[in-house]
Parts: structure tokens; C-alpha cells; sequence
């Protein structure tokens, strides 16, 4: 089968069961869910039941321990039902847990990953309402006080931020300035609750309504000098780092989201028919799946490998961007093609193929936009002088 080739035994398995769960619990109710704006609490903590939500966090802490490929395939295999639940596991995972993981210490480990494991949320605050793509115009601060930190300013777009099961959000702040003139960032782990840390929902979302995606506001938010992340000054190379591995995320979300797409247009194809044939016939028609299909092969078997080298620890930031470009615009395709396949029927809610069309845009924007992951690539590949 196409989409397990190359896989382990396990990672089959792992593939049959999330698409399972997908397809009989978060199915039936994605529609709804997305019309009502509702965060559902209950999928969250079954996906957490499943192990979904600690799926890079170490057996010690709780965690499934997985490899990137299996990983990976989760996000796919949610996103091929509904991008709003793909959306918590991927941000929770990517976002939230990663930065931890990677360079947290052994007490902020011992007292966060265990309960993120278990159903537990976080975030990560790096975008502002003046500093997205342009990360370097950060403006909230972090001022040292004797043996504490005073944060302020604000986050915007941060998924995970305001449930009623989070924990609470790292986030990035200028601490100073470095030697050469230049900010200097830091990274701070703040919990939900903390005097003057409020974070609320935006709601009014044209896409993953069902997931959620906050603002934070800090002001003087008091911190001890423990909830600092890694070495002081290391916040921009935490972030970067995050972001080269969260592209992932994004890549295997327009991946699940195009296979999605492709596989609701398809059966429509096979069932509808006009001048007495299927549709699914008819050249413009059966030449638009060829597409996709093409689509889907070379995304899967780039982004899989590309996943491998990360197992590897090798340096993926071209072909993360690569991946996040490729699989994003192909998520692009693919929805629009749904959408023209099932005509006016794809206007309508009642069908999954306007849903597809409306999640697949914020994938072109979230993690680095189209524009900024072509501009990583160059810089790659030697374009500018450095």
C-alpha cells in the first residue's frame, strides 16, 4: 500500500489506529464542532488516552517516546478528518512540549512533561500583534528583579493558550541587548493563573474553529528565576529551532489535509453523475485527482525523509521549509479542486469539501508564511551574502 510504504510494523499499526479513532469519534461530530466554535475538552483527553499528546516525551515522564515519522503520521492521519483537532496535537506537540523537551532542566521536566503526557496543554508565545513573520520586532519585555523576572506585553494567534486544561505558555521576551547592538531574547515558562497573565480565546475564525487560538496579555506578570527556559540570551535559537521542527507539523497537516480533500472529492466523483456517467470519468475531472495524486507521492516520501534525518539529528532547517512549502500549497490545491469537483455542493457546510478549503489557507500562513519559508530556502541555498 502507497501509504505505508517504507514503514515499520509499528508505524502501520499506529497509522490504522489514529485514522480509526479519527474516523469514528472526531468525525461525526468535526461539523458541529467547527460551526459552534467549541473546543472539545472530551476528544482532547481521549486523543491524550491514545498517547497522542506526549508523543515526543520520554517513557520516564509519561510519554510514548515516538520517532518523528510516527509522529508525523498522527498529525496526517488527524488532519485527513479535521484540521482543528490535528491543530491541538500538532501545536501541543511541536510548540508546546518541544521547547521543554529540548531545553528545559530536569526540574522544569519533572514538574511539566508528565501532565502534558496526560492531557494537560501548552503553548507557545512567540507571535505578537507586531511581530510575526518579523520576529526580531518583538516588543514584550523581561526585566530582572532580584530573584525573579517582570514580564509585559502581549501574544497573539498562540494555539492551546486558553482552555480550560491548560497549563500555561512559554514565552519569548527581550531581556536586554547583546553586545553587538542586537536584542537579546529569553524564553520563560509561565502557568495559567499567574498574577496579571491573562489569556482569552479569539473567536470568529474563518478556519480550525474547533481548535483554540488565543491572545495573552502580561502586565508585570511576576516569574521566578526558575521558570527561565535554557540559558539566558538563548531564546532566539530555542525559537528558531522550534519552529525548524514545527514546520514539520504544518507539512504533515497539508499533507492529511490534501489526502483528506482528495479522498471526500473522489468518492463524491465515483457516486455523482451527469450526461448519465460518473464524473469521476470525465477528463478535466479525472485529471485533476492525477494532480493531487502527484501531489501526494512526492509530498509523503519528502516529508518522510525529511523526518528520518531528523531521527537523526541532522540540521533540517531547507528541508523543513521545503516541506512546510510544498505540502501547504499542496493542501491549497487539492481543497480548491475538492471544492470545484462537488460544485455548489461544495459551498455548503453539510459538506466536509468548503471545511477542507477554509482549514488549508492557515497553512500557508502559520509557522512562516509561504513568503518567509522561500526566503529560509534561499538563504539555504547561498542566495544572499552572509
Amino acid at each position: 500500500m502507497p501509504l505505508n510504504r517504507n514503514l515499520n510494523e509499528e508505524q502501520v499499526m499506529l497509522r490504522e489506529t489514529v485514522r480509526k479513532f479519527a474516523e469514528e469519534v472526531i468525525r461525526p461530530v468535526a461539523i458541529e464542532l467547527d460551526e459552534t466554535e467549541h473546543f472539545s475538552v472530551e476528544l482532547t483527553k481521549q486523543m491524550a488516552e491514545l498517547g497522542l499528546m506526549g508523543a515526543f516525551i520520554p517513557e520516564e515522564y509519561g510519554g510514548t517516546a515516538l520517532d518523528y515519522v510516527s509522529y508525523i503520521i498522527i498529525v496526517e492521519e488527524l488532519s485527513r478528518v479535521d484540521g482543528s483537532n490535528a491543530a491541538t496535537v500538532a501545536a501541543h506537540n511541536s510548540l508546546g512540549v518541544g521547547p521543554i523537551y529540548y531545553f528545559g532542566n530536569d526540574e522544569q521536566k519533572e514538574k511539566y512533561l508528565p501532565q502534558l503526557a496526560s492531557g494537560k496543554l501548552w503553548g507557545f508565545g512567540l507571535t505578537e500583534p507586531n511581530a510575526g513573520s518579523d520576529a526580531g520586532n518583538t516588543q514584550t519585555t523581561a526585566v530582572e528583579d532580584g530573584d525573579y523576572w517582570i514580564l509585559n506585553g502581549s501574544k497573539t494567534f498562540i494555539t492551546n493558550a486558553s482552555t480550560e486544561i491548560t497549563l500555561g505558555s512559554t514565552i519569548l521576551a527581550v531581556t536586554g541587548e547583546r553586545p553587538d547592538g542586537r536584542k537579546e531574547y529569553s524564553c520563560f515558562l509561565v502557568e495559567n493563573g499567574t498574577p496579571g497573565y491573562i489569556a482569552k480565546p479569539i473567536h470568529k475564525k474563518m478556519m480550525w474553529r474547533a481548535s483554540n487560538t488565543s491572545e495573552i496579555f502580561l502586565d508585570n506578570v511576576r516569574v521566578h528565576k526558575s521558570a527561565l527556559l535554557g540559558k539566558r540570551g538563548d531564546g532566539f535559537k530555542q525559537m528558531l529551532k522550534t519552529l525548524d521542527y514545527g514546520r514539520l507539523s504544518i507539512a504533515s497537516m497539508g499533507l492529511g489535509l490534501a489526502q483528506g480533500a482528495f479522498d471526500y472529492a473522489l468518492n463524491y466523483a465515483k457516486q455523482r453523475k451527469a450526461f448519465g456517467e460518473k464524473i469521476s470519468t470525465f477528463q478535466a475531472t479525472a485529471f485533476k485527482f492525477a494532480d493531487i495524486e502527484v501531489g501526494l507521492e512526492l509530498a509523503r516520501n519528502y516529508l518522510y525523509e525529511t523526518c528520518r534525518m531528523a531521527n537523526e539529528g541532522v540540521k533540517i532547517t531547507k528541508e523543513g521549509a521545503i516541506a512546510k512549502l510544498y505540502c501547504s500549497e499542496l493542501a491549497h490545491l487539492a481543497s480548491n479542486h475538492a471544492v470545484q469537483i462537488l460544485g455548489g455542493y461544495g459551498l455548503i457546510k453539510e459538506y466536509e469539501a468548503e471545511r477542507y478549503y477554509r482549514d488549508a489557507k492557515l497553512l500557508e500562513i502559520g509557522e512562516g508564511t509561504s513568503e518567509i519559508q522561500r526566503l529560509v530556502i534561499a538563504r539555504q541555498v547561498g542566495c544572499f551574502d552572509e
